[in-house]
């Protein structure tokens, strides 16, 4: 998609991540700081009625933003927020995408969203962008 010639809406940039596995979620929990067992240990989230351990929100918000910074380099972040919509069960990958919500003079407005394998929405956000300097 020409970033030039999109519209309101178009999607104009995707990032498919792989499998997110539960060794992934401890280097993020050691990383973040954040050990919730419902992200390590598979009885607790049993106990919390998962069938297993589940992604980090924070962790999938920063797949999301991966999306930003890789696909938009050449602008700079203003603003970016997200929603947590529902959970990401471990080993399911996330489709990311931005679609352009709005151009302005000094830059753009995204709407970023991640989905699970089967397209369930999971994250739901935004981003502006200021036009590269």
């Amino acid at each position: 998609m020409n970033l030039e010639t999109a519209n309101p809406g178009d999607l104009i940039a995707e990032y498919q991540t792989g499998p997110i596995p539960r060794e992934q979620l401890a280097l993020y929990a050691e990383a973040s700081g954040d050990s919730n067992p419902l992200h390590l240990e598979t009885a607790f989230a049993q106990k919390a009625g998962f069938d297993d351990v589940i992604v980090h929100g924070m962790l999938g918000m920063a797949l999301l933003g991966r999306l930003v910074s890789t696909q938009f380099e050449a602008f700079t972040l203003t603003r970016f927020d997200a929603r947590f919509v529902a959970v990401l069960p471990v080993n399911q990958s996330l489709r990311c995408t931005a679609k352009l919500a709005s151009r302005a003079a000094d830059g753009l407005t995204l709407d970023l969203e991640a989905f699970d394998s089967n397209g369930k929405s999971i994250i739901v956000g935004s981003a502006a962008l200021a036009n590269p300097a």
